[in-house]
């Protein structure tokens, strides 16, 4: 039976895929993220959570897994049809077409560093979007072998629904996970390159600039006061470097138990989106990027994961490092976070090599 929607998925430092399929009705789709408590599936939800593009779960209808990526398949009866529609290309809340031009960028940088600059927000994420053809027939799984092969360390999903479209992720960043009762998220925020030789390694010998430092304790900070609604017993251990690809960033982890009558619906509408994200203030930063971005930016940025799939089992990972794949281009989304001594060129810079983990996918995928 053809799925109406589906999730091919592989967690960090692991080689087993999982494929979740709904083989019955249409994915559900929800206005909040608390509308996700006593929820289980898997969870493909946006930036800003809105009627054109709402909260989406896949039920579980039919789990099947494979020792590794070499080994999966998608689901029986699903075709990437040339017919099927760009879902999502069109002009949202009275902004510029998407385009990843050079000149564009520097207009939304020009804009959000003033407002940094008169000390309005101590912290503001600029994204965008770069559009590749697609040449040819695309080979959608190869897409996906393709990126667990090249990022073992990152969180590597494949996710369909009609209203989403069809979506290739490979993340660093959990948003939340959790299984008997314990729960974790990080603070990840600073990217750094790595280089040369530091490519051998982990990012041990690199040295952190202030501005990085300063952008990831901002994100901490935020963290640890939304945790402290919800859990008496917040533990934080780093900042630390973790490699993503062939980046740096830095990180902090939090361990926590939930009070007796939160969940995680709760949870999460406190957490997203996150300042490495959106920014500080983050309610006045949110709707100041929704105003002023030139691409939106739909499910990017928005968080996906399986739900209580496995049993008491969640682990829910922030949409980076993304694309989205229609029959005709391949839309790819990077960011970054300005704070008041950002620089245009480097911060451009930073989302070249970020947009670099999906171009690799692309290039490096079987033919």
């Amino acid at each position: 039976m053809t799925p109406s929607g589906f999730a091919l998925y592989r967690f960090p430092h692991q080689q087993q895929v999982t494929l979740v399929c709904q083989t019955h009705g249409q994915p559900l789709q929800l206005s909040s993220c608390r509308d996700l408590n006593d929820r289980r599936g898997f969870v493909v939800a946006p930036f800003q959570i809105a009627p054109q593009h709402p909260i989406l779960l896949i039920r579980p209808d039919r789990v099947l897994t494979f020792a590794d990526a070499t080994r999966c398949s998608l689901p029986e009866g699903w075709q990437f049809a040339p017919s099927e529609p760009s879902v999502g290309t069109e002009q949202t809340g009275g902004l510029h077409a998407p385009g990843s031009d050079r000149e564009a960028y520097g207009q939304d940088f020009r804009c959000f560093h003033a407002r940094l600059a008169d000390d309005h927000f101590r912290k503001l994420v600029l994204s965008r979007c770069a559009e590749q053809p697609a040449d040819g027939q695309t080979d959608v799984l190869a897409l996906f072998q393709s990126a667990c092969l090249l990022y073992p360390r990152l969180f590597v999903a494949l996710a369909y629904t009609p209203v989403s479209g069809l979506w290739l992720t490979a993340t660093p960043e959990i948003l939340l996970e959790g299984e008997a009762g314990r729960w974790r998220t990080i603070a990840l925020a600073g990217t750094m390159r790595l280089e040369g030789q530091q490519l051998l390694g982990e990012g041990e010998e690199v040295c952190w600039s202030t501005k990085n430092i300063q952008e990831q304790r901002y994100v901490a900070t935020y963290i640890t006061e939304c945790l402290e609604h919800v859990s008496a017993d917040v533990s934080e251990e780093g900042p630390r470097t973790v490699r993503a690809a062939n980046l740096v960033h830095l990180r902090s982890d939090f361990n926590f138990t939930l009070y007796d009558n939160v969940r995680v619906g709760d949870v999460l509408q406190l957490l997203h989106p996150t300042p490495a994200v959106c920014g500080l203030p983050k309610e006045e930063a949110f709707r100041f990027i929704l105003g002023h971005e030139h691409t939106p930016r739909l499910y990017y940025s928005g968080f996906q994961g399986p739900l209580g799939i496995q049993p008491s089992a969640t682990h829910l990972y922030v949409s980076l490092r993304c694309m989205q794949i229609t029959p005709r281009a391949f839309r790819l989304y990077a960011g970054g976070g300005l704070l008041k001594d950002s620089t245009e060129e480097q911060e451009w810079q930073e989302t070249e090599a970020k947009l670099e983990t999906m171009r690799q996918c692309i290039a490096t995928r079987k033919m």
